[in-house]
């Protein structure tokens, strides 16, 4: 293979005019799947394994490093940042050093000798430190233990299946295996997995928004817009791609390695060029500066609010506290008024350093007030019931990942949910036809009754007009794998049903044009020569724009 990976970095990141030079030097497309060592119509040898590692191994693979783990000491860290720990931790720390200060009051006799190494009082704060300190571990493991059970579920959410042409034959891998060089199938809907080089395509239009920020949709052709990015999304036409780059070398890698590191080598911030064309958009730097404050933005956007239980909880703590700090200190003003009064006024005494003790003395007393006050095993009892909830709805496969969720599906009165792959399977079948001025149910009864020429311009109809694949089940016993639209896979297996194939279909003729579907179109038509001078249009569609 004559290209390295940074040889096709630098090919995806030059701008319009030096990228459509370079690609013109390298033989176009195909020259640069010769240098590849791949051909464009049959793909990869999928038997070959030393052939896909070693791609894996030049080129990398197709997989960028998520951000890493907070670990338990910053999920404790998180947990201590609530109102309720602080409040606790603050009077647990103001009474454990009260109970270690060394005082002697003036009035021994009256239980108040508070010499150091003679008192309990330090009791009081280490229990409500380690109150804290057992609610702050209780929460940092459950988010721990969370974290962990939710990044292998986004780990498999992430395993997306991919549409490639491997010996020749339409195909399905995993998306961490795709490899530079690899053929894939691009078609409405589909995300880009990777950065590549676009070939025989139709009507191809792809939302850059996710690159660019541009809202409008980008023509996309083999040779004046041939650069698909990864991360961006297929919305009209289809077509075929040659990749070029994956994983951390491909523009989403690059994006997301500035993002979470802050620096790198790599200019990755695309920006759209004026005047320009279609496929015309550059690389502007991206400070580490710039990417910091991106991401600090961000972070501040994804806070999510806290729940309804979390804010009553929030303002019964303030509240509490409030009374509990003024009552303290209307009771240690009292006491020390009352107590000045009686030992300088009445009394006469003068001043001396055994009266420090009375008056800390006092101030203990309004300290014990404000820590009885505190509900310090609240935080605790709300945890623990949370997490006990988020237990018993792990049981029942549903997992949890913030404690605050279940207080406020609690709420719930109505729950709207799309049935596609949750209640159903998502596969359909042909059930009704209106054929010929006749209605069928029943699929043996249309056998009978339909001619060999209906049968033929039927089969050619599905099978040309459509993109969608069937593949052999990966397992023995399943059912054939459906590959694209829904719909389209159920009228090719309606095609089966009746005893043809598909595949020898497309391959016995070829198409000439194609009108993809689109929303705006509500139909979809292909171009099929019968002789020199002959074609004809297979169309399909919404019945009444095809009936027009």
């Amino acid at each position: 293979m004559a290209l390295s990976a940074d040889d096709l970095i630098r090919l995806v990141e030059s701008s319009p005019g030096a990228a459509t030079a370079a690609l013109a030097e390298l033989g176009g497309t195909e020259g640069v799947a010769w240098n590849l060592n791949v051909s464009l119509e049959h793909g990869l040898n999928s038997a070959d394994d030393d052939d896909l590692e070693d791609r894996q191994r030049r080129y990398g693979k197709n997989y960028v490093e998520p951000e890493s783990a907070k670990t338990f000491v910053q999920l404790m860290w998180h947990s201590f940042q609530d109102l309720t720990m602080m409040v606790l931790a603050a009077a647990g720390f103001v009474s454990l050093v009260l109970g270690f200060v060394p005082f002697t009051a003036s009035t021994p006799a009256a239980g108040r000798n508070l010499a150091a190494g003679s008192s309990h009082a330090w009791i009081e704060g280490v229990a409500i430190l380690f109150a804290v300190f057992i609610v702050v571990s209780v929460s940092a493991m459950n988010e721990y233990q969370k974290e962990k059970q939710f990044r292998a579920l986004n780990a498999v959410k992430e395993d997306e299946t991919i549409k490639v042409i491997r010996d020749g034959v339409p195909a399905e891998v995993s998306k961490f295996d795709l490899v530079v060089g690899e053929i894939v199938r691009v078609d409405v809907g589909d995300i880009v997995p990777a950065d590549g080089l676009v070939f025989d395509e139709t009507d191809l239009r792809v939302d850059e928004s996710s690159m660019t920020g541009e809202s409008l949709l980008v023509v996309k052709n083999s040779k004046s817009a041939p650069f698909l990015l990864s991360g961006t999304k297929v919305m009209e036409g289809v077509g075929k791609m040659l990749v070029i780059c994956v994983g951390s070398n491909s523009q989403a890698g690059i994006i997301a390695s500035l993002i979470r590191n802050g620096n790198h080598n790599h200019n990755a911030t695309v920006s759209k060029t004026n005047g320009g064309s279609a496929d015309e958009y550059t690389l502007v730097s991206s400070p580490k500066e710039g990417l910091v404050e991106q991401k600090l933005t961000t972070d501040l956007q994804n806070q999510e609010p806290g729940s309804p239980l979390q804010g009553k909880l929030d303002r019964l703590t303030i509240f509490v506290s409030k009374v509990a700090i003024t009552v303290a200190v209307l009771v240690f003003a009292a006491l020390a008024v009352r107590y000045s009064i009686v030992k300088f006024a009445i009394n006469g005494e003068e001043w001396s350093q055994a009266f420090i003790g009375d008056f800390v003395s006092h101030f203990i007393l309004g300290v014990t007030i404000l820590v009885v006050a505190i509900p310090e095993g609240l935080p605790l009892a709300v945890t623990i019931a949370l997490a006990f909830s988020v237990k018993k709805m792990l049981e029942d496969n549903n997992l949890v990942r913030h404690l605050s969720a279940c207080e406020t599906m609690g709420s719930a009165t109505t729950i709207c949910s799309d049935k596609t792959g949750t209640l159903t399977t998502n596969r359909m079948t042909v059930v009704h036809c209106y054929m010929s001025g006749n209605e069928y149910e029943s699929f043996p009864t249309l056998q009978l009754q339909m001619s060999p020429t209906t049968k033929a311009i039927l089969c050619d109809s599905i099978c040309f007009n459509s993109t969608a694949e069937i593949l052999p089940p990966k397992q023995v016993g399943a059912q054939p794998e459906h590959t694209g639209n829904k719909t389209e896979c159920a009228l090719l297996q309606f095609v089966a049903d009746l005893g043809e194939h598909y595949a020898d279909v497309r391959k016995a003729s070829h198409i000439c044009h194609m009108l993809t579907f689109s929303s705006a179109k509500k139909r979809m038509s292909v171009v099929v020569p019968l002789t020199a001078s002959k074609c004809r249009i297979f169309t399909k569609g919404a019945s009444e724009i095809v009936l027009e």
